[in-house]
């Protein structure tokens, strides 16, 4: 993503998320609300005069311009090609050719708020140079100049036009729902964006920017949620940092740790520092308790073991230049901007990245616990859905990828595994399913492709799924669920599932989601997850559950947590980000 160098795991107390998320509505609906909104910024008409105002002559001068440009219009300004090529017309048509930059006596004070606003652009981790800043600034001082001498230009108020229309709706679009397209960035990603709840976002729009303020209207296209905001403070920050050289290099060498002197604590004390994870650099050579505290809170804010010490994956971490950490900082601002309006009043989030779950109510974490997400050839996806059940219980119905890959080499190795694990042979899915007895089977005969068995595992404390799975139907058969592999959750990467997400603390998810049905008690809880046969529950109302990957944000204390990239997300959208902005 484009820098201004271009250009020029949690501590005990308060807990913190990434503070937020089905195919993607088109980008034409997402183009209309911005048009919408900049129609409602610019609905009030100045008084005509006798003759021609500036206004009415740009009018004539601006359909011209747009019918001779065809459809979708194909325009180029100061070398600059407008890209909202469907939008822009539609806005004009909408208007009438009324022009929105240009009034009765010329160029309208509306022009500086929306070159301000494009100017801010890199604080948004957005590009002004998308936004035709240059090509702007180029032309505006001469129609100024020309209006100064009382001849202004009717052709270039249009040009002027054009480009600041253009910018605004590119812009808007981008604020909105994002300059990339997930779909084409990431194939994993599945959350529907903010343009699928235009109404809420027009009606707000018309009722807080009646008076055509051009920066609040396009600030009111950003996520709303505080996490947004506190990434985009952490942006600024990092950025400053970044452009003040950033941090030392550590040169590599023994682990150093409490009580040792080494000519290599000096330059971590002044790393520390630089980021603020000590208050100076002072204390020579020595590796102090305060330098320790120090170097704890560096490695729960990414997500290391926190030992205390420098080995191998910390020293890795605190050589991260701090013009990466900008663009880190930068894609998951994107990413907030590809989430849906609304989240939900409660709801659940999973950041696969952080291996963390979240119960949300409002802007608060009231339950959080540790999660194990997908191997890396089983990647989680990012989607969102409802929670609208859970099973106690739970049979283990083994996916065929899982049977063939996973279970029938441990099969023809030790037909007793079935019996020792507690699996069932079966014939088929239908009515008419028999039980097969494993050892009249030749198993050395079956391949993946001649598989017509299936298995299922028997509840039970060996279970896969533990004693309870949390599920939200969808297309790609993942869910949350108990194991019996508890140890799993004590390893500082938690990557070894098949797709689905083991949870941590399943008896208190499910006390939080059966809290509405006063039948359901721990103790009821408990019973039922210990029994011999499935039972299935429904909430009182489906929660909403947000499926994301989150490599960067910020807490409520201004700290800044970045983990890594496990499943290489962040370096596709990077690319995109940084590549011209695409027609919309």
């Amino acid at each position: 993503m484009r820098s201004v160098a271009d250009t020029g795991s949690h501590r005990p107390g308060r807990r913190s998320w990434p503070s937020l998320p089905a195919a993607r509505t088109a980008r034409t609906l997402s183009d209309v609300l911005v048009v919408a909104v900049l129609v409602a910024v610019f609905a009030a008409a100045p008084a005509r005069a006798q003759q021609p105002t500036c206004a009415e002559l740009t009018c004539e001068f601006l359909r011209n311009r747009i019918e001779m440009a065809g459809v979708p219009v194909r325009i180029e300004i100061a070398g600059d090609a407008i890209y909202a090529t469907e939008t822009l017309p539609l806005f004009y048509e909408r208007r009438g050719y009324r022009p929105a930059w240009v009034g009765d006596l010329g160029l309208l004070p509306r022009v500086d708020s929306l070159v301000r606003a494009i100017r801010s652009a890199e604080s948004e981790g957005l590009a002004s140079c998308d936004y035709h800043i240059a090509a702007i600034e180029a032309v505006l001082p001469n129609v100024r100049k020309e209006e100064e001498r009382g001849r202004p230009d009717p052709q270039e108020y249009v040009e002027l036009e054009l480009l600041l229309t253009d910018a605004f709706l590119v812009y808007g679009s981008h604020l909105l729902h994002g300059k990339t397209d997930p779909v084409e960035v990431d194939a994993e990603w599945h959350v529907s964006g903010r343009g699928n709840d235009l109404a809420a976002v027009l009606e707000s729009a018309l009722r807080r920017f009646e008076a055509g303020e051009v920066e609040s209207a396009l600030q009111s296209l950003l996520p709303e949620r505080s996490g947004y905001g506190r990434l985009r403070d952490a942006l600024a920050r990092y950025r400053r940092l970044a452009e003040g050289g950033g941090w030392p290099e550590l040169p590599p060498g023994e682990t150093l740790g409490k009580d040792d002197v080494d000519e290599r604590v000096v330059l971590l004390r002044e790393r520390l520092a630089v980021e603020g994870y000590l208050p100076d650099s002072a204390g020579g050579d020595h590796f102090d308790s305060e330098l320790e505290e120090a170097v704890v809170r560096f490695q729960e804010h990414r997500g290391l073991d926190a030992d205390g010490r420098i080995g191998k994956g910390t020293l890795a971490a605190l050589n991260v230049p701090a013009w990466d950490r900008v663009r880190q900082i930068e894609v998951n601002l994107e990413r907030w901007r590809w989430l849906p309006l609304e989240l939900g009043e409660r709801f659940a989030v999973v950041n696969i990245a952080n291996f963390q779950l979240y119960v949300v109510e409002g802007e608060d974490v009231v339950l959080d616990m540790r999660v194990v997400v997908g191997k890396d050839y089983r990647r989680t996806p990012v989607f969102s859905d409802e929670i609208r059940y859970l099973v106690f219980a739970p049979y283990w119905n083994v996916p065929r990828s899982i049977a063939v890959k996973d279970m029938l080499p441990k099969i023809r190795k030790d037909v007793t595994y079935l019996e020792k694990e507690r699996f069932t042979v079966l014939t088929g899915w239908g009515p008419d399913t028999e039980e097969v007895e494993p050892r009249m089977v030749d198993w050395d005969a079956m391949t993946q492709e001649n598989l017509p068995y299936r298995f299922r595992q028997e509840p039970g404390t060996n279970n896969a799924l533990g004693r309870v799975k949390f599920m939200f139907p969808n297309e790609f058969s993942v869910y949350l669920h108990d194991t019996p592999a508890k140890a799993l959750f004590s390893r500082n990467v938690r990557t070894f599932s098949s797709g689905c997400i083991r949870v941590e603390r399943p008896v208190q998810l499910a006390e939080y989601l059966l809290a509405g049905d006063p039948s359901w008690t721990r103790e009821d809880i408990l019973t039922a997850m210990d029994g011999d046969a499935e039972k299935t529950v429904r909430l009182p109302e489906p929660v909403p559950v947000h499926i994301l990957y989150w490599t960067a944000w910020a807490d409520e204390d201004g700290s800044v947590q970045f983990r890594n990239d496990i499943y290489e997300r962040d370096i596709p959208l990077d690319n995109a980000c940084d590549a011209p902005a695409p027609a919309i």
